[in-house]
């Protein structure tokens, strides 16, 4: 059995710089971290890996940098750590991405499971996991926060739907799910764990090796074009409120009336 795990980089800190020429961020030289939700996602395939015995992978589409993030992974439990990198993919949108995150796992041979988490936290889309299924005509459910019951043959999970209640569903496998972080608080590396990450080398695929049409990765292959993104400017500034009480009380009314206007 193959579980495996979509990992996705996202900025780090407060230091965010903008292409101004394709209105996308710029990733390279600037700190990385493994996306929040995703982490979750590590954490359940790890745990399913106690119980049902199976190979969990660690997938990305990123920058060479990306790999360390796939080295933490496997200190955590991941047993392969696979790459996708080439600067065709640069600027993919959701569509081209979850494209050539479905060459990946082809790529592998396929999976039994694959996990996402719930959404990316700089784009907060949520798209990658149900098109990635599509992509790979997977059963899919999203916000999962719950494996009930996990056996060679399904999954039995709860999640989340409109309304707060909670749903209960029966999925065979090969499917796809993503994560929301109740699925399990993720557990630090151990020592072990790193020690053994040392050891696991990233497997690397570029657009040629996976067979990726040109027309369909990277900027070239996402219909979802910015027109404009920007770092909004902050400031902050102090306005003294004197009289007495009534008459501040009066012209904070007229303050928060024209802020809000």
């Amino acid at each position: 059995m193959r579980i495996v795990v979509c990992i996705k980089q996202v900025p780090g800190g407060s230091q965010v710089r903008m292409d101004p020429v394709t209105n996308t961020l710029v990733r390279e030289g600037a700190k990385a971290v493994t996306n929040p939700f995703d982490a979750y996602a590590i954490e359940l395939a790890v745990r399913l890996k106690a119980e049902l015995g199976a190979e969990v992978v660690a997938l990305s589409m990123g920058i060479p940098a990306t790999g360390a993030l796939l080295l933490d992974a496997a200190a955590r439990g991941a047993d392969r750590c696979v790459l996708l990198t080439d600067r065709a993919f640069a600027g993919a949108d959701t569509l081209a991405t979850s494209y050539t995150l479905a060459l990946g796992i082809r790529r592998l041979g396929g999976a039994d499971l694959v996990l996402c988490g719930r959404m990316a936290v700089d784009g907060d889309t949520a798209q990658i996991g149900p098109e990635l299924a599509e992509a790979l005509g997977l059963p899919h459910l999203t916000e999962v926060d719950a494996v009930l019951e996990a056996d060679a043959s399904g999954l039995t999970v709860q999640r989340s739907i409109e309304g707060g209640a909670k749903q209960t569903v029966r999925l065979g496998l090969p499917a796809l799910l993503c994560v929301t972080k109740e699925i399990g608080f993720p557990t630090m590396p151990s020592i072990a764990g790193v020690r053994a990450s040392r050891s696991v080398a990233v497997e690397t695929f570029d657009a040629e090796a996976l067979g990726a049409d040109p027309a369909r990765i990277g900027l070239n292959g996402s219909p979802t074009q910015v027109v404009r993104t920007f770092v909004p400017q902050r400031g902050a500034e102090a306005l003294p409120v004197e009289g007495t009480a009534g008459q501040q009380a009066a012209r904070l009314w007229e303050i928060f009336r024209e802020v809000g206007s």
